[in-house]
């Protein structure tokens, strides 16, 4: 069963830095088509962080310059740099990501989430 487990997150003051991981697994074959990070804060909708394809990176506006996307294809896996935290920024970070197994296609998948909190 193919699905994305994250690691990372905690608490952080503002200024911070943290590093989310997320890796695909329950597949011999996994190809990334997109992945990405999204995330929730308490009473607010979910909303799209960052996100990576073969030929782009994409940000929301409020993380430009301080987070960074990257992606490991030969690990199936994707991390969110998060750098200069502010306590906006708190919430639960989602990965998902649309992957491409020989048994089932092309899939989209979420993870788990992690909980991110900047704070004094």
């Amino acid at each position: 069963q193919v699905r994305l487990v994250e690691s990372g997150g905690g608490l952080v003051p503002p200024g911070g830095s943290l590093r989310l991981s997320c890796v695909a697994s329950g597949s011999p074959c996994i190809i990334i088509n997109t992945m990405g990070w999204y995330r929730q804060a308490p009473g607010k909708e979910r909303e799209l962080v960052a996100t990576t394809t073969r030929l782009s990176t994409n940000y929301t506006d409020s993380v430009k310059g301080r987070f960074t996307i990257s992606r490991d294809n030969a690990k199936s896996t994707v991390y969110l740099q998060m750098n200069s935290l502010k306590p906006e920024d708190t919430a639960t970070y989602y990965c998902n990501g649309n992957l491409w197994t020989p048994n089932l296609g092309s899939v989209d998948y979420w993870g788990q989430g992690r909980q991110v909190t900047v704070s004094s």
